[in-house]
């Protein structure tokens, strides 16, 4: 192995990594909806795998044809910005659309009181909630299904800015082989710290006191999910 190739493959699992935790994009849409829709570990971990590997995915297939068809980087790279831009809008919008969704949620699912007057003449007063229980069985699977396909379809059309100028073009140079094991340790990397991170805030969420606007997860979620959009279209994180 090439010194030259050495050094690509280091930087690429740098980049991979710093890349990932400074994209609040690649972790806390996925912390988000974990929390709201209380998935499990494992599916928390399947749909962020499944994203991450569709978001590098799309920008390897982008990156192997340009270099197949000798297409010059800044014109990638202009497609790669379309595409951030795309994605951050898509993010935005459903995080709108889910926050709005959430406070209607929350406000069908506000605890009222109900009165019961017994045959005794004892006057019985709960506290009663509608919770999704009421919602009919094939809507709410349905509903839940469709959530992870939109996250995914987001983060395929979000772009990993890094990859193609400063990694592939550089690897295809050194050699096809160069151009696997580059890409593979950037991606690996990457959808490692994905998962990681994930995890760790999952677990931070446990330990903060959000039983008190739990009936507002979704609408939380979808807050969050905009606000990331916000910051990756107009702050560039």
């Amino acid at each position: 192995m090439s010194s030259e190739l050495t050094i690509l493959l280091v930087t690429a699992a740098l980049i991979g990594f710093f890349h990932t935790l400074t994209g609040p994009d690649h972790y806390i849409p996925f912390v988000a909806m974990a929390h709201a829709k209380k998935w499990s570990s494992m599916k928390t971990l399947c749909v962020t795998a499944l994203c991450g590997l569709g978001h590098i995915a799309s920008s390897v297939l982008l990156g192997i044809i340009g270099i197949a068809l000798g297409i010059a980087v800044t014109k990638l790279e202009f497609i790669e910005s379309f595409r951030g831009n795309l994605a951050a809008w898509a993010l935005i919008a459903f995080g709108l659309m889910y926050f709005a969704w959430g406070m209607r949620w929350a406000f069908r699912n506000r605890p009222h009181q109900h009165t019961h007057l017994h045959r005794d003449g004892d006057l019985h007063i709960h506290e009663h909630v509608h919770t999704e229980e009421h919602v009919h069985v094939h809507q709410a699977e349905g509903k839940a299904a469709i959530t992870p396909w939109i996250l995914f379809t987001i983060f395929v059309f979000g772009p990993c800015e890094p990859l193609i100028p400063i990694l592939m073009y550089p690897a295809a140079k050194n050699s096809t082989w160069g151009l696997v094991l580059v890409t593979s340790v950037f991606g690996g990397v990457t959808i490692m710290t994905m998962i990681g991170a994930v995890f760790v805030a999952k677990l931070g969420i446990h330990l903060l006191p959000v039983a008190r606007v739990e009936r507002y997860s979704h609408a939380l979620a979808g807050a969050t999910i905009f606000l990331c959009g916000i910051a990756i279209q107009f702050f560039g994180l």
